[in-house]
């Protein structure tokens, strides 16, 4: 069995509408840790070594959060800074995260039709997380497709509902891998 470690990456994480039932969702299932950051990190301190110790004890990496401005809330970019470090995710030495996978899972106000060419924000999902691919790239870590619930301000209850059932199959689906 893979264990998967979901990094939740949400400013205001008991506020949130739509992330938190997404990770309400798969906190049971077995293999899965949840790691909410801003429970540990209120002041954005973030504490490298306890992070790539996380690392180490998981197989799947899941960076989970809403997508503001075209990335990720700062907590997740701190998180990757201070953690992702050189001799560790990278550079000589930098191999520790070699043959690991990383899942994006994320949530947008807008709906999918938004993300595409000639669309409202012009570019699609993927190109917009180029540099989260780079990432994995670099640390030799397998680029999983990435989980988008998107438009979720103008879901319905049901439709809403089917993202939290896809969301807990897919990472109950990547415990078995």
């Amino acid at each position: 069995m893979s264990k998967v470690l979901i990094n939740f990456g949400h400013r205001k994480p008991q506020a949130s509408k739509f992330n938190l039932p997404l990770l309400e969702a798969v906190r049971d299932i077995p293999g899965v840790t949840v790691n909410v950051l801003a429970e540990h990190y209120p002041d954005l301190n973030i504490d490298g070594e306890r992070e790539r110790a996380l690392l180490l004890e998981h197989d799947v990496i899941v960076l989970q959060f809403p997508f503001y401005w075209y990335s990720t809330p700062a907590i997740v970019k701190e998180w990757q800074d201070e953690t992702l470090t050189f001799g560790f995710a990278y550079g000589p030495g930098g191999d520790r995260l070699r043959g690991k996978s990383l899942l994006v899972a994320m949530t947008t106000g807008g709906p999918a039709e938004a993300y595409q060419p000639g669309g409202y924000n012009r570019y699609t999902f993927e190109q917009l997380l180029l540099p989260l691919h780079a990432t994995a790239n670099l640390a030799g870590m397998e680029w999983l497709t990435p989980f988008v619930a998107a438009g979720v301000m103008r879901k319905t209850p049901a439709e809403f509902a089917a993202n939290v059932a896809d969301y807990r199959a897919r990472i109950a689906s990547l415990t078995h891998d």
